[in-house]
């Protein structure tokens, strides 16, 4: 059982330390193209006060068991209107818990808040075309494929695909 908990500051160093000894792809494919390679605590940093202002956009820790913080999920509210979320950033940054269906509670309690708490009616993400763990895990909670955008990003080879996915209130369960 996890938790997810507003991030604080101290917690970007775990950030930093996943990211370590990676390549540019592997920081492209969890955050876009929002920060730029290598990573730095300064752009976590500057991207956790400008997400704090705004008041539309919530990063979390996810929290294990043990109160360890083993990854990251974020959710952004996408819409003048706040009935549209967007879930991105999700990483689980310690391997250890890879594989083990965290991702999947992960995505059920960040759709929980959404459609709960802030009472969005639909939430969207994006996702490689080649990350098939991620889709599926995605799939499992209910999110449907709706558009494939060819060349969306330029990774150091090649250019990369990405899904557009959505689920909307009613269909959360």
């Amino acid at each position: 059982m996890i938790e997810l908990k507003l991030i604080a500051e101290e917690d970007l160093i775990n950030i930093i330390k996943w990211n370590e000894n990676t390549t540019s792809d592997f920081l492209l494919q969890w955050s876009g193209n929002l920060y730029s390679y290598p990573l730095t605590i300064n752009q976590l940093k500057y991207y956790l006060r400008k997400a704090e202002e705004s008041q539309n956009v919530f990063i979390y820790k996810i929290v294990s068991e043990e109160n360890k913080m083993i990854g990251t999920i974020e959710l952004k509210i996408s819409d003048e209107g706040r009935t549209i979320g967007r879930i991105c950033r999700v990483l689980i940054g310690d391997e250890t818990y890879r594989g083990k269906g965290i991702g999947k509670e992960a995505i059920f309690k960040i759709l929980k808040i959404g459609f709960e708490n802030l009472r969005l009616n639909k939430i969207t993400l994006g996702v490689f075309d080649f990350n098939k763990s991620a889709i599926k895990c995605y799939e499992k909670a209910g999110f449907k494929k709706y558009k494939l955008i060819k060349n969306k990003f330029k990774a150091s080879s090649e250019m990369w695909n990405c899904y557009e996915m959505c689920i909307n209130r009613n269909e959360f369960t």
